[in-house]
């Protein structure tokens, strides 16, 4: 039988809390404009706040999980917020900071090792699936609160920007990570509503989730009604397309800034 979560299991990691620190950090020198290079100071405050959310994205799913019936999860460091402890830290740190990196779109990471047949019940297995997107969305939500309230009124251009960049990323891991696409959370939440001869036929597939979602943006005409999406529901929350497009051309300080940017993933931009 295995032990409940122990007070040392909940505690907050170091690395944590570290992350957390460059945030803060990175997001006062961005406001103050105190760094010698304020497009780097963008680029730190924007990468630790996204992984910071990852992190926030994976304890959801254990949380969930704990308290659905694994207790195996307290042993597994997930409830520390550590993201060196999580199953696949290539797939959910690792690949999603890469595209970010890369100028590209919020990617969902892999989901933490869950033990399902400790766990009763089809509405616990679709809550423990839903429970990393909603807190993507929910983190969307607190990002954007300061536009939609005038907090942000007389606030840095700069700082406005690369909050505005860092609440698209959230909405578009959100969208894609809820589609009922194998190996995402969407499908984790439908699946145990499938027969037992469809979830055999989809298996296979889960491996590939988050491939077969990238390469759907591909698809121009699919790709034009991702973004549109997107910048939808951020007006909706007070943020415009102008902002978005100024944060992350801040936060790719390695490159020119430029006055006209094509809103599409980083693969399908134009060069000059």
């Amino acid at each position: 039988m295995t032990a409940p979560a122990t007070r040392r299991d909940l505690r907050v990691s170091p690395v944590f809390r570290a992350i957390v620190a460059v945030l803060a950090v990175s997001g006062w020198a961005v406001w103050t404009e105190a760094a010698g290079s304020t497009g780097f100071a963008v680029f730190l405050f924007v990468v630790s706040g996204w992984v910071v959310s990852l992190c926030l994205h994976e304890y959801a799913h254990a949380r969930a999980a704990l308290h659905s019936g694994d207790l195996s999860i307290g042993a597994k460091g997930y409830l520390t917020l550590n993201p060196l402890r999580y199953t696949h830290p290539l797939l959910s740190i690792g690949l999603p900071l890469l595209f970010v990196v890369l100028g590209g779109i919020g990617l969902p990471g892999g989901a933490v090792f869950i033990e399902r047949h400790r766990i009763r019940g089809r509405w616990r297995h679709s809550l423990i699936s839903a429970a990393g997107p909603l807190t993507n969305a929910l983190c969307a939500l607190v990002l954007t609160a300061p536009f939609w309230l005038g907090w942000l009124d007389g606030a840095p251009p700069v700082f406005r920007a690369a909050l505005a960049f860092l609440a698209l990323l959230q909405v578009t891991a959100a969208i894609i990570n809820a589609l009922p696409v194998p190996g995402l959370d969407g499908y984790g939440v439908i699946e145990p509503w499938l027969s037992s001869g469809v979830r055999r036929q989809a298996a296979p597939f889960a491996p590939f989730g988050l491939l077969m979602a990238f390469g759907l943006l591909w698809i121009p005409e699919v790709n034009q009604a991702f973004f549109d999406a997107v910048d939808a529901i951020l007006r909706a929350l007070g943020v415009t397309e102008s902002e978005t497009r100024y944060g992350l051309d801040s936060f790719r300080f390695w490159q020119e800034q430029k006055e006209d940017f094509d809103w599409s993933p980083t693969w399908q931009q134009p060069t000059r």
